[in-house]
């Protein structure tokens, strides 16, 4: 089908945009978006994710005041124009690619509300591709970017209202194939069998500069993806280069330790250590502030997961406290914290603040994880 899209010059293979390149039916198409006050008091974060193959498009919206996560979900029939960014009273607006984006939802159901502009201080990073195959079967080839900002607008939470006045933030963009929506049938596959794997993302916020960490590890705590950048911030979104930042700095041997809270798989602090081209150290140290489910943003949720059929239009909404929850339980176990991050770099100390994504399901030797959900031992450090 031919749609708007068309009429640029974005062509990739001989078939409309609407086709993608890859018959996989977990082809997938996501946007998320992250901001947070640098006092901890609130953090929220958004993801909407098109499913052209599964005719699905869903969104997941969470809001962390007072220890509260506040989450409203969505999904439709995925609409044929990938322009359309719209689920039920949610709507994302691309108002200038790569600079600025606008996060619209009024949902009297859910008592949540919001209107907040992102504008980016950075330009779009690009993270090492990650692959992920099943034995001959590839499960996840995906591609992403980073890209720092700050929000400005207002959450509404039951008539209660919160300027977000220069907020930092984060969004990235990623797309390709991972696994999604309902499983296949036929012979379990991987991870039916065993859904073992280490996952940790920091971007953080800094003054004039921002870094960037992520990186997959297996049972014995060996990297399969690692990657750490630091890259400009700019305070005038027309000062950002087009393409990659030529300032931005790949890192070398980089490292994160998590200590662990006793008895859970959720953080309770970490540091970063790295070194730049002329081999001088770098050193990040993270304290959580907030701690935010991402089962609030669909991921392991047992009826808003992403990519699921759930008909023409569908709304839900509920409400967490990770203080009343057992962190042990497997949709708790993937978090996103809001850290304060304090970074010792050569030319100098700064103080920032960010987002420490952790997912860890089954054995992690450097953390003292044996079995696929127990939690860590008193002294324990990754």
């Amino acid at each position: 089908m031919i749609t708007l899209l068309d009429d640029y010059a974005i062509h990739q293979t001989p078939e409309p945009v609407s086709r993608p390149a890859t018959s996989d039916r977990n082809f997938y198409d996501r946007w998320f978006f992250s901001g947070f006050a640098d006092d901890g008091r609130f953090m929220f974060e958004v993801g909407l994710g098109l499913y052209p193959h599964r005719r699905v498009m869903d969104v997941h919206v969470s809001m962390l005041v007072e220890g509260v996560q506040h989450c409203f979900y969505g999904s439709r029939r995925a609409p044929l124009e990938r322009t359309e960014m719209k689920v039920g009273p949610f709507v994302l607006e691309v108002e200038q690619p790569m600079r600025m984006q606008r996060l619209r939802l009024e949902d009297a159901a859910s008592g949540l509300a919001c209107e907040l502009r992102f504008t980016a201080r950075s330009a779009p990073g690009e993270e090492p591709p990650s692959r992920l195959y099943d034995e001959d079967r590839l499960l996840m080839h995906t591609t992403r970017f980073v890209q720092f900002g700050r929000w400005d607008g207002e959450l509404r939470i039951d008539g209660r209202c919160l300027p977000v006045a220069s907020a930092m933030g984060v969004r990235d963009r990623s797309w390709g194939i991972r696994p999604v929506g309902e499983p296949d049938g036929g012979a379990p596959g991987m991870l039916q069998r065993a859904p073992v794997v280490y996952w940790a993302w920091v971007p953080l916020n800094f003054g004039d500069r921002c870094t960037q960490f992520n990186t997959f590890e297996d049972p014995r705590g060996r990297a399969t993806q690692l990657a750490a950048v630091v890259q400009p911030a700019h305070a005038d979104p027309a000062l950002i280069p087009s393409g990659q930042d030529p300032g931005q700095r790949e890192m070398h041997d980089p490292a994160l330790r998590v200590r662990w809270k006793p008895g859970t798989r959720h953080p309770q602090g970490g540091s970063i250590k790295m070194r730049d081209a002329d081999g001088a150290n770098w050193s990040i140290e993270l304290q959580p502030m907030a701690t935010l489910l991402t089962k609030g943003l669909g991921y392991q949720h047992p009826e808003w997961g992403h990519g699921r059929w759930k008909g023409e239009l569908a709304l839900g909404h509920e409400r967490l406290c990770l203080a009343e929850l057992d962190a042990l339980r497997h949709d708790h176990v993937h978090v996103h914290q809001l850290v304060r991050a304090h970074l010792r770099a050569p030319d100098g100390e700064q103080t920032g603040v960010g987002i420490l994504e952790t997912m860890c399901f089954g054995p992690h030797a450097p953390s003292g994880f044996a079995g696929f959900l127990d939690g860590a031992p008193e002294r324990s450090g990754a």
